[in-house]
């Protein structure tokens, strides 16, 4: 019973981080702020949205969300805005652009060149010729240690 509390508590801290005073009128609106401010990283709590902190910087992400909804923005120019001020580590899902495409092809190419340095050890390999087989005195120095 215990351990069904300790869990509702856990995934219950994420349903308190958006305040009262923080909830837009207009639930159009607000619907745009919660899906916006989910794909938001929380500068203090690293791999966490903004949505889900309860720290201060998140709350103040989170109204400047909303505030930028008030004045019009869509939601690419209110993430824009946010980049813009933050840098791309804003977002929880990096854009595919600039430094961060390569972080995105440094995976992919290193498995390549690994299946590529294998394949060429393995044709290596199988093109190096058979070792030479054991001479008479060599088996019968082998027979009699295996007898020892």
């Amino acid at each position: 019973m215990i351990r069904v509390l300790l869990v509702w508590l856990m995934l219950a801290g994420a349903a308190f981080a958006v305040q009262p005073d923080e909830v837009l009128d207009d639930p159009v609106l607000e619907e745009r702020a919660r899906e916006l401010s989910k794909g938001l990283r929380c500068l203090v709590c690293r791999n966490e949205s903004i949505d889900e902190s309860n720290a201060e910087l998140a709350r103040d992400l989170r109204l400047l969300v909303r505030e930028r909804l008030l004045e019009g923005d869509s939601d690419e120019e209110v993430i824009d805005f946010l980049v813009a001020r933050y840098g791309e580590y804003v977002l929880l899902s990096p854009r595919a652009t600039g430094s961060s495409l390569i972080l995105y092809l440094a995976g992919p190419a290193m498995l390549l060149a690994a299946l590529g340095i294998a394949l060429v050890y393995l044709r290596r390999r199988r093109s190096q010729p058979e070792s030479a087989q054991l001479s008479e005195e060599e088996r019968a120095r082998l027979a009699e240690l295996i007898d020892e």
